[in-house]
């Protein structure tokens, strides 16, 4: 704030970034529970009115959204949420492998018993979905899992990257629904890679983490169902 500017001004730039944050933790809220679908044109007047502020904090919300991958602008058509192809997911989930992996030999290093605790009681939460075939619930505890073992590293900007990440491929994995038959498959590779990473072993807990993601990719292409030479070459592209 500059000396020239009067308190009242800067209490009041205060409060729209504020608000503008709430909007954009909301919009944001509703596109991940599929609300508003990949897209769909966001009607500001709509929004603005559902949420109870004015057109301002809404319009911002939308550029906030855009920087963190979950709308795209476009000029004198609008706002839409953001449409993931395949072959951006397939790009999507490489990234994500990587990072994963930095966490897994990055953890197996430094990660502490009451962190393992805290994980242990994740998978066992997990586990308990599984066994009454839930996939409902156990999608977001598997976010959870890996959104804490990122958190774990100890690395801000990994963490943020990280889930801007995520939040993208939401929008191309929500369309796809968990089969409930892979649940205990992904549960053990789950197990793996905490044992993997208790071990102390860096290499170890890294590929546990890059062969998860892997692993996961390809049931989600297997259920993309690309037809043909189309799959085959995403495929081979990741």
């Amino acid at each position: 704030m500059s000396q020239k500017d009067p308190p009242h001004t800067a209490l009041a730039l205060l409060r729209s970034s504020s608000l503008a944050s709430a909007v954009e933790q909301e919009i944001e809220r509703a596109i991940l529970r599929g609300e508003l679908e990949p897209g769909a044109k966001l009607n500001e007047a709509h929004l603005a009115e559902r949420l109870g502020v004015s057109r301002g904090p809404v319009r911002e919300a939308f550029r906030m959204l855009q920087t963190a991958g979950l709308v795209r602008l476009e000029k004198n058509r609008g706002s839409f949420v953001r449409q993931v192809a395949p072959d951006e997911a397939m790009e999507l989930y490489e990234v994500r492998a990587m990072i994963e992996e930095s966490v897994g030999r990055a953890l197996a290093r430094a990660i502490t018993p009451a962190q393992l605790k805290v994980m242990h009681s994740l998978l066992d939460t997990m586990g308990r979905a599984v066994k009454s075939g839930d996939a409902g619930a156990y999608h977001p505890l598997d976010l959870e899992f890996h959104d804490r073992l990122v958190e774990f590293s100890g690395n801000r900007k990994l963490t943020l990257m990280y889930r801007q990440l995520i939040n993208e491929l939401s929008l191309f994995r929500r369309f796809k629904p968990i089969d409930a038959k892979t649940l205990p498959l992904s549960t053990s590779e789950h197990d793996g890679i905490l044992k993997a990473i208790a071990s102390g072993n860096p290499e170890r807990a890294g590929r546990a983490m890059r062969e998860h993601v892997a692993q996961g990719r390809e049931r989600i292409l297997r259920r993309e169902a690309v037809a043909g030479d189309t799959g085959q070459s995403i495929a081979r592209k990741v």
